[in-house]
């Protein structure tokens, strides 16, 4: 999950003298709670489950609401950005994920923690896109380039030791610690939001509304059948709704977008093949790496036998290579054609996801290691190298919307993903991820995963073109 991006409407400016360190440990401290909320909830699923005694497509939603709001807030949190000033919309994000996350440690029942999860997620998509914004004001040169480096490893940190961390909080202190301390975290980075530089919005700016809200709603809409469809039956009156709800909504956000003044989504970048070859890439990447990572943990807790904090340990062979590999793929693309490596690192995905077909009750970290290491490779190859090509391809004054559309692209691929792999999952258990049931189940998903990255990578090759080689 890489959310790097320099604002696109920034310009430099220096801040008084001494707050750049300020502005830099803000935003990585608020960083670093974000992958920790998501693997987090992904181990306390299990616990939720029985804590509140709801059943399962009601606790998926303390991860796909998260998500969904996430996905679905990013964008126009950007535009905020650019309106409102960059250190108010960061300073609202990360109070409002702080507030949310404590409240969820006191939530009673299954539906006002979903509540406070959907809260969290808007939040953090405000402190995201503040927090870039903020580093790219504050920052020039090679200052800009040290911090953004600073916020992908401090994103790698947290994507890899997340799971491990979330599976020790689960056991030492239960399920409701893995929302309370990315909170106690955040507030600690919402204590230096009054140092930061004052970053007044641009005049002259508007926020897309009728962008933001048909492509958020509709995104929500998706979740929702996906999510409740296995249980409720996908010719139920809700699912149904949310279908064409959906669809409908998709459409008056296609419109609304070629209409703006100034869009949201400049989705004029996806007609550039070559763009949109990368961007497929990226969220084919996301969409095997992330449901794996939200759901074996649970399979590996109920099924497997292994406590949160076991699972968090052996999760380490999937998000350790986001952290090790990223220098080796960037020399990789020096000596062969970028485009290239890039359908590899889906190929190895698939061939990850593959080889987890064969995972059972009795299986140990060693039969584990090989699928879950080629998925990581695959994902930790292209990390930050994928960004760079994108943006890359367009013209250098589409710099900044071309990052929106991209991260916009992976970051929906990763939600929907995620809600398809949970509404199969539950679909195939009879919403009981148990038993011989669930290890079937398992199966089938990663099966469809592996043919997913297969029909991805071929689609990035014919949508790229000639593959040239590196000079």
């Amino acid at each position: 999950m890489n959310l790097i991006r320099p604002d696109r409407a920034d310009r430099p400016s220096v801040p008084p003298a001494g707050r750049e360190r300020f502005v830099l440990a803000a935003v990585l401290l608020s960083t670093l709670t974000f992958p920790l909320s998501i693997t987090g909830a992904s181990l306390a699923l299990p616990d939720v489950q029985s804590d509140l005694g709801t059943g399962l497509s009601a606790a998926q939603w303390a991860v796909n609401g998260y998500n969904a709001c996430f996905a679905g807030f990013l964008a126009v949190a950007g535009s905020l950005a650019d309106v409102l000033g960059r250190r108010r919309v960061f300073t609202c994000g990360v109070a409002l994920f702080a507030a949310a996350g404590a409240l969820c440690g006191l939530a009673g029942d299954v539906l006002l923690l979903n509540l406070l999860r959907a809260l969290a997620g808007a939040g953090a998509a405000a402190a995201v896109a503040g927090g870039t914004s903020l580093l790219s004001q504050t920052f020039t040169g090679a200052a800009r380039a040290r911090a953004f480096g600073l916020l992908g490893t401090v994103l790698g940190i947290g994507t890899a030791f997340g799971s491990t961390a979330a599976g020790a909080l689960v056991d030492l202190a239960g399920w409701r610690a893995v929302f309370v301390a990315p909170a106690l975290v955040a507030g600690a980075a919402l204590a230096l939001c009054p140092l930061l530089p004052r970053s007044p919005g641009a005049p002259g700016r508007r926020v897309d509304a009728a962008g933001a809200v048909s492509f958020s709603a509709a995104l929500l809409l998706l979740i929702t059948l996906l999510v409740e469809g296995p249980e409720r039956g996908f010719g139920h009156p809700l699912t149904l709704g949310c279908a064409v709800g959906a669809a409908v909504l998709g459409c008056v956000f296609v419109l609304a977008e070629r209409r703006a003044a100034d869009p949201m989504l400049a989705l004029g970048l996806l007609a550039d093949r070559r763009f949109l070859a990368y961007a497929a890439a990226a969220g084919a990447l996301m969409a095997v790496l992330v449901p794996l990572l939200v759901y074996l943990p649970s399979y590996l807790i109920s099924v497997v036998g292994l406590d949160a904090g076991q699972a968090g340990l052996q999760l380490l062979m999937l998000t350790a290579p986001s952290v090790l590999l990223p220098s080796a793929g960037a020399r990789l693309a020096r000596a062969v054609p970028p485009v290239a490596l890039v359908a590899a690192a889906v190929l190895l995905c698939g061939a990850g996801a593959l080889l987890l077909t064969g995972t059972g009750p009795g299986s140990g970290p060693l039969a584990l290691l090989p699928g879950l290491v080629l998925v990581g490779s695959g994902a930790g190859l292209t990390n930050g190298i994928l960004d760079g090509l994108a943006v890359g391809s367009v013209p250098a004054g589409q710099a900044g919307a071309a990052a929106g559309v991209f991260n916009t692209v992976r970051i929906t691929a990763e939600t929907v993903a995620i809600a398809a792999v949970g509404a199969l999952l539950a679909a195939l258990t009879s919403g009981s991820l148990q038993g011989a049931a669930y290890t079937s189940a398992l199966h089938t998903a990663c099966l469809a995963l592996a043919g997913f990255a297969v029909l991805s990578a071929a689609a990035v090759l014919a949508l790229h073109g000639r593959i040239r080689t590196p000079h």
